[in-house]
């Protein structure tokens, strides 16, 4: 078990205290990680991990702005002077203010660009940007693993069957925005892991399946029908995947997409 010891280790979780990131850091400082916890809102970064610990440490942290991205890697690099592990969490969904507009301004024909520039600056240029930052620290001690999150709509196109209600009446459409950038984390994934690969840098993806956090009942029963284990994942089972990927465990996997979903793509 050995092997899936993190007791040393510094890593950084961003979108920390998102739906699954909670999870994600919980299950590093479990296996022995420091984890710095980075979030849009620092307070809420810093109580989450004044809970994980003494030993942990939050930070405000903006993925789309390279000066908050170099001020975070600074702030680390002082406390513990090396990064370890970069997981890639941070991301945005589908957000409309108006929720009762959504159906229409989620169809594609009408889905509106300043949404589609803003899930590509956070989910994709953020990964980008935090890969750079944080990563060449790793790439200069030639050692270290980095994760992003991707998605299994970031091999499969979305079933806007799932969110048809008892009715069959269409009630949201899964956007364009989200499969494009997952997919993009997908390859970039791969581009960084032949890039770094002669420094010691692991680059893996891990692609989560749908987390049951009070959805209607009709989209759960929808996505668990389609699902081969008959459920929606639950916060915490990833946990085994980050720390698999985060550990000498898989320490001969590199550019790999580790799918953890329930079986939903493979029918």
């Amino acid at each position: 078990m050995d092997l899936f010891s993190l007791e040393g280790k510094t890593a950084i979780v961003t979108g920390a205290c998102g739906l699954i990131g909670r999870s994600h850091c919980e299950a590093l400082a479990e296996a022995g990680a420091r984890v710095i916890v980075a979030d849009l809102d620092e307070i809420a970064s810093q109580d989450f991990a004044k809970q994980l610990g003494d030993k942990h440490m939050g930070i405000g942290l903006d993925v789309a702005n390279d000066l908050s991205v170099m001020e975070a890697k600074e702030a680390v690099m002082v406390r513990y002077g090396k990064i370890d592990i970069l997981v890639n969490n941070a991301a945005i969904n589908d957000m409309f203010e108006n929720p009762t507009a959504a159906l229409e301004l989620s169809k594609f024909e009408n889905y509106p660009l300043n949404l589609w520039k803003k899930s590509l600056e956070v989910n994709v240029t953020g990964v980008f940007l935090c890969s750079q930052i944080f990563g060449s620290a790793m790439a200069e001690a030639k050692s270290g693993s980095i994760i992003n999150i991707a998605s299994t709509y970031g091999i499969t196109a979305p079933d806007q069957k799932l969110y048809q209600n008892e009715k069959g009446e269409q009630t949201f459409y899964k956007s364009a925005s989200y499969p494009t950038t997952k997919g993009a984390i997908i390859s970039f994934t791969r581009f960084l892991a032949a890039y770094w690969g002669d420094k010691g840098v692991r680059v893996n993806t891990l692609s989560p399946g749908g987390v049951e956090n009070g959805q209607q009942e009709f989209f759960k029963k929808n996505y668990s029908d389609r699902t081969v284990l008959g459920r929606m994942a639950k916060q915490t089972d990833y946990k085994g995947a980050i720390v698999f990927l985060a550990s000498d465990a898989s320490s001969y996997m590199t550019g790999a997409n580790l799918v953890v979903d329930g079986g939903w793509t493979i029918i």
